[in-house]
């Protein structure tokens, strides 16, 4: 008898959906059945990403969004809403990076890195509120209760050097899972962090052909990254009603590199 689970019926939505994790969380999730909506600033790779989903015969929804921006997340939540349905799963994905000592760390960079943390609490802040309304019957919807999943990293749980900064992000996207799991679960909204290890995607795909790049490949203990769709599975188990149990987790994915 085959396992397997059918996300039919809830609406899913993806921050940074349009490359890398992000875009294969949206296929990842449309795949299981989910109504999808693709939410970034690169709106002409959303709709790239939406031609393919609904290809392979998924619905798909795109939507232009900022997490730098307050208004910008605001806007896209409620046309989302409006437009597609209750949200069910948010899947926050959205993320930036910069490589230096922390020294030589400008306000600028450390403000721009940061907005992993502020960005990604305001659009679960925003998704959230919806959700609990829903929780305490102020709101109409299908569905009561609710997925996070926010997207942390290894980087989060142990720190490396020339990352100090993109680290500290990342571990303050840790607490932010376990402060809205202890807050919202008693509603029925799990929430819960991935915490990738390295994935070969787009943005550094180049980077693993390098002479840096092997040597950090041969620093990893199978000698090895990752692959997107590794995530696959995780991610749609937390997005699913039998996650129902799972609610302040902080799973690394990292191929034992944080042992």
């Amino acid at each position: 008898m085959a396992y397997s689970i059918d996300l039919s019926g809830r609406v899913a939505f993806i921050t940074g959906a349009s490359g890398g994790l992000g875009a294969q969380f949206a296929k990842t999730l449309s795949r299981a059945g989910a109504a999808v909506i693709l939410a970034s600033r690169r709106i002409e790779k959303l709709k790239d990403l939406r031609a393919h989903i609904e290809g392979e015969g998924g619905d798909a929804h795109v939507y232009e969004m900022d997490v730098t921006d307050i208004a910008s997340i605001k806007s896209a939540v409620a046309h989302a809403e409006t437009e597609v349905g209750s949200i069910d799963i948010l899947v926050n994905n959205s993320g930036v990076s910069t490589t230096q000592r922390l020294q030589d760390v400008m306000e600028e960079e450390y403000d721009f890195v940061f907005t992993n943390v502020k960005g990604a609490f305001f659009v679960a802040q925003e998704v959230g509120k919806r959700m609990l309304a829903r929780a305490k019957g102020a709101a109409p919807g299908s569905y009561t209760g609710g997925r996070i999943i926010n997207i942390a990293s290894m980087a989060g749980l142990k720190v490396l050097p020339q990352i100090g900064v993109y680290a500290m992000s990342k571990a303050a996207v840790v607490q932010m899972t376990k402060a809205m799991a202890l807050e919202w679960g008693k509603y029925g909204i799990n929430v819960n962090a991935i915490c990738p290890g390295y994935i070969d995607t787009e943005i550094n795909h180049h980077h693993w052909h390098t002479e840096q790049g092997q040597k950090l490949v041969q620093m990893l203990p199978r000698k090895r990254i990752g692959k997107p769709e590794d995530l696959d599975a995780l991610l749609v188990l937390l997005a699913s009603g039998q996650s129902h149990f799972m609610n302040g987790a902080v799973i690394a994915a990292d191929d034992g590199f944080g042992v």
